[in-house]
This record gives C-alpha cells, sequence and structure tokens, in this order.
C-alpha cells in the first residue's frame, strides 16, 4: 500500500494528517550512498533520519494533539510502519522493528532515554556526552550502549524536559533543575559550561515506594531501628537526615513522613519537586527560576517563610542549603513540631557544622553561642546515611541532640553502624548495634502511643554475624 493511499485510508477517521505530495522528495530521491567501512549502524542511522524527517514533513502535529493518546500513538506507529516499507534501504524484521520502536521513542517520549526508563532496575541515568551514557544498577555504575545521535540530538531532549516543566535551558541559564512526570530528578547542563557537550543527569523514583520492611531487608537498617524511625516520626521529633550525594536522604525522609497522622497537615518545600507523600492533606511547594529578564525568582526561603502563614502542622523541606536555615529552624523552634528536612554532610557532627555555616553565610549577624543555642534546642534526631562500596545505603548512626555544653552542641549516639571489612564478593561486613544510651525522646514516644521496648537500647554482648 503506497504513502497516498495510506492517507487517504486514515484520513476517513482522523484529521492528524496533512495532504501527502505527489513525489514526495524525501522519499522518491535516495540518499547519497555510504561508505562501505562505515558500517551497517551508520546505514541505519541514515535510514532512520531520512524516515523521521520525513514523517515530521507528512504529520501535523497540532492536530495530533487533539487526539487521545492511544489513537495518536497508533496512527504515528502506522505511518512509520509504511514509511519503512517504502524505504529503499533493505531492511530485515529485526532492524525494522528496532527502527519503528526507536522513532517512537523520539516522536511520543525522550528518545534513547525511554528504555532505560522503563527499567526499573536503573536508579540513575548519567549521560556524560551524547555517545556515552552510564546507568547505576543496585549501586555500581555502568556502561550503557543507549547512544544519541549527536549533541544537537541530546540537546533537543533536553529542551523537551525542561519545557515540560516551565523552565529553559539555553547559554544564558546553563544550568536547570527540572523533574520527569514520575518524579524523577533531572539536572542538566549545557556549553559554554561544559566541554564535550550538553550532560543529563537524572535520578530515577521506583513507582512503588520503598517501605521501612524493604530497607530492614535490604540491610539499611535492622527491625529495632525501624521500630525507634517511626516512633521518632509519630511522636513529632524534629528530625534531620544527613548524608551523601545517593546515600538515600529523600528516600528516607519519603517513609519517615508516611508515619505521620492523615490529621495532621504537612506542607513540604523543594527546589524541584521529588517528594512521594501518600498522605492526603499535603501543600507542595516549589521554588521558581529567574526568567528572562532576570526577574520573577522565588527562593526556598520565600517559600518557607510563606507557609508559616499557611497553618503547618508539620513543614518538610527536602534539602537544606541556604539562608532558609535559618527559617526552617525558627519553624522547628516555634511551634511546628515533627519537622523534617535534610542536608548533604559525611557525619553527624558535620551536618551541624554545615548547618552553623549556612547561617554564617545567610547575611544575618548572630553570636556564636546564640547560633548553636538555636541549632540545639531546635533539632531532636540526626540520622546519618552512607552509601558502601559495596552498592548498600545503610544507616551508620542514629544521634540524639540532648542540648549544649560549654558552648559545644552535645550529642549522643543511639545507634551505630560497625563496619568489619569487606569480604571476597565485595560485601561490606559490619553490624548495627545499639550504643547502651536511653535517648531522652523515649518517655515523649510512649506519650504519643508510639512506646519504645528498652531492650532494644541494651547493646549484645555477642558478636553478631553477617548482615
Amino acid at each position: 500500500m503506497g504513502w497516498l493511499e495510506y492517507n487517504k485510508k486514515i484520513s476517513k477517521n482522523s484529521k492528524g494528517l496533512k495532504p501527502v505530495p505527489k513525489q514526495p522528495q524525501a522519499l522518491a530521491v535516495a540518499e547519497a550512498p555510504t561508505r562501505q567501512d562505515e558500517g551497517r549502524e551508520t546505514r541505519l542511522y541514515e535510514v532512520k533520519r531520512r524516515v523521521h524527517h520525513c514523517l515530521l514533513e507528512r504529520l501535523d502535529l497540532s492536530q495530533l494533539e487533539e487526539l487521545d493518546e492511544k489513537l495518536r500513538a497508533k496512527e504515528i506507529r502506522q505511518a512509520i510502519s509504511v514509511l519503512l516499507e517504502e524505504e529503499k534501504e533493505p531492511l530485515n524484521m529485526r532492524e525494522r522493528a528496532r527502527l519503528a520502536r526507536e522513532m517512537e521513542f523520539e516522536i511520543l517520549g525522550l528518545g534513547p532515554l525511554e528504555p532505560l526508563l522503563l527499567d526499573p532496575a536503573i536508579s540513575d541515568i548519567l549521560v556524560n556526552r551524547y555517545n556515552q551514557v552510564y546507568v547505576e544498577r543496585k549501586g555500581r555504575l555502568e556502561l550503557s550502549e543507549v547512544r544519541f545521535q549527536d549533541n544537537e540530538h541530546l540537546l533537543k531532549i533536553i529542551n523537551k524536559i525542561v519545557s515540560n516543566v516551565g523552565r529553559r535551558i539555553d547559554e544564558s541559564v546553563p544550568m536547570v533543575d527540572a523533574r520527569l512526570p514520575d518524579g524523577s530528578r533531572v539536572n542538566a547542563i549545557i556549553p559554554p559550561l561544559t566541554l564535550d557537550g550538553p550532560m543529563l543527569c537524572i535520578r530515577r523514583f521506583s513507582v512503588q515506594r520503598p517501605s521501612l520492611e524493604d530497607l530492614i531487608e535490604k540491610g539499611s537498617i535492622t527491625a529495632e531501628i525501624g521500630e525507634t524511625l517511626k516512633a521518632i516520626a509519630v511522636s513529632k521529633l524534629n528530625v534531620l537526615i544527613s548524608g551523601g550525594t545517593g546515600a538515600g536522604k529523600t528516600t528516607l525522609l519519603n517513609i519517615l513522613s508516611g508515619f505521620i497522622p492523615p490529621t495532621e497537615r504537612i506542607i513540604t518545600i523543594e527546589d524541584s519537586a521529588e517528594l512521594q507523600l501518600q498522605q492526603e492533606h499535603v501543600c507542595r511547594l516549589e521554588t521558581r527560576p529567574a526568567n528572562i529578564e532576570g526577574k520573577g525568582e522565588v527562593t526556598q526561603r520565600e517559600l518557607v517563610k510563606n507557609c508559616l502563614r499557611m497553618r503547618p502542622d508539620r513543614v518538610i523541606v527536602g534539602e537544606v542549603r541556604g539562608a532558609e536555615v535559618i527559617d526552617m529552624l525558627t519553624a522547628m523552634n516555634t511551634g511546628h513540631e515533627g519537622s523534617m528536612t535534610t542536608v548533604h554532610a559525611n557525619a553527624a557532627r558535620d551536618a551541624l557544622l554545615r548547618l552553623e555555616t549556612m547561617i554564617s553565610l545567610s547575611g544575618i549577624t548572630i553570636q556564636e553561642k546564640a547560633m548553636r543555642q538555636m541549632i540545639s534546642s531546635s533539632l531532636d534526631v540526626i540520622i546519618q546515611l552512607v552509601r558502601h562500596s559495596d552498592g548498600v545505603r545503610r544507616m551508620v548512626a542514629l544521634a540524639e541532640v540532648t542540648g549544649m555544653e560549654s558552648g559545644i552542641i552535645s550529642m549522643q549516639d543511639i545507634f551505630v553502624y560497625e563496619r568489619q571489612g569487606i569480604d571476597e564478593h565485595g560485601q561490606v561486613l559490619g553490624r548495627f548495634v545499639p550504643t547502651g544510651v536511653r535517648p531522652r525522646f523515649v518517655e515523649r514516644c510512649r506519650l504519643f502511643g508510639a512506646p519504645l521496648p528498652e531492650g532494644i537500647f541494651v547493646p549484645p554482648q555477642r558478636p553478631q554475624g553477617r548482615l
């Protein structure tokens, strides 16, 4: 069946295709033959380019957008199939199916990224340049076979992502944070800040949110620690989750927020929306970058200030990284108990130092003693997370902030992870142990209906086996 007959056939039930010229030049004229040493992949790329170009000429995308999503996809598939049949380059069934799938991804999705986004085992997608794409599976990086056509193709996909959330990226704004419809976090940076072309990083989020039981099963925590974390969330203790990049801070924040009673009003504040809270009474706020004139920016600090006028029971800030730390600590210390946030730091003590540094850089003049007093009276618990060399994310310390002593913020570890080495398979050996310290918040947990057994804080008498 020729293209003209196909166009007449589907035009009876759809208005998505333009009339076809009598002699479509893109199909009638063969491309210049490629050199023999370029290989089959180069020829397939040329076929894909020709068919894709012709398809865009034939389709009226503005009218196709008015159709139902399934009908639109069906018509595009049919059009691709007809164009491949008329292609002069001989194609076997496998190559035909591959090209059809790639062009469908290009028009309806995010091109070469679609197969990676459909793989639930992938947690990170790292595009270093158009011909080098790494993925992370089970905490380990591996080189993917996915490639883009060139830097222009990669930049086109980046623009498609950021435009969907009302943001832009160009030479005047060469860096951008965005998100995908499924909540995955996106960061892109382009020349002149990069030397080898555009770079794209996607932090995937599972459609099925991990639970506390999943963390216990994976060896990230123990059942006793999980019970303590649940009691901490229920009893409205202010929590700071600390860790490096990819340590699981947002995942744990999602899990802890799941224990907040449904009767409480939660307001979340993020640079780029990542949290996946399951409660009904959740108000989500997101920052806004400046427009092309450099105006209209809304920072996290402004959102934190505004949320305090929105009658929140809990305030959850995705990550504190600047002057908003002042308003976050003020909220924790003035009646908004049970608030939570995350920070990048290598240890629990380092997390407190980072908070002090951010306060000092905020431009607010405050004495060191008063600053530390504010931090110690605002925070109750610090949870330190680490991603170890075997790819497993573990909680390495759960510490309680107990106040001030001689001008220093005092803390006490409740649970710690004792690392013992690495086995022959590269797996980290160690064990979670309580320090024997009975936390001060035990009584508060009992008053909130989440009592903790005394025995879980007793250190073991003999070494435990491998996790």
